[in-house]
């Protein structure tokens, strides 16, 4: 199942479970957004439902996975032999949806709902105090392993030192023409 939708003044084709970057939508991250400018929904090749300019019952209901902005953008304006020049950047606002469902069909499970269940397993796995432990013993062997990369690193800074003592100085050389010059 597909849609293509309208938003920002662009048209997006999208599917259940379909990223989009698209103009700025109000919500905040993990709001979850109707939009209701279908221009056409299709199933397969077989089914196709086109808009006269809107599918009337159609809506795509989205997830706001984050508010940021794209890109920067430089304008550069300059009249050659007038000595004008200007330079600015723009940097737009957009949103990124993720597409749930079509219609209320072909649902996806949202990874705001994931999360919830996952922290609902690690509760419970705590409360029977059996896995907390093995989590404890694994974090300190990755601190000791640490330790002897900076040792490591050390002695490579004292054989740089040395290195930078050798370093040649050389003068600037007179011109002995110029001299020769002015004692006669």
């Amino acid at each position: 199942m597909y849609a293509v939708i309208k938003t920002g003044g662009k048209q997006y084709k999208v599917s259940p479970g379909d990223v989009i970057i698209v103009e700025k939508l109000l919500g905040d991250t993990g709001a979850k957004i109707k939009l209701d400018q279908v221009l056409m929904v299709g199933e397969g090749d077989n089914k196709l439902e086109v808009g006269t300019p809107m599918v009337g019952s159609a809506v795509v209901n989205c997830e706001v996975m984050d508010q940021s902005r794209a890109d920067k953008v430089i304008v550069f304006k300059k009249k050659r032999r007038q000595g004008y020049k200007r330079k600015h950047g723009h940097r737009q606002d957009q949103t990124v949806l993720r597409v749930l469902d079509i219609n209320g069909k072909g649902a996806v499970k949202s990874p705001v709902a994931k999360k919830a269940s996952q922290k609902k397993a690690a509760d419970s796995s705590e409360s029977s105090g059996a896995k907390a432990a093995p989590a404890k013993a694994k974090a300190a062997p990755a601190k000791a392993k640490a330790a002897p990369a900076k040792a490591k690193a050390a002695p490579a800074k004292a054989k740089a030192a040395p290195a930078k003592a050798k370093a040649k100085v050389t003068t600037p050389k007179s011109d002995n023409t110029n001299d020769s010059n002015k004692e006669k």
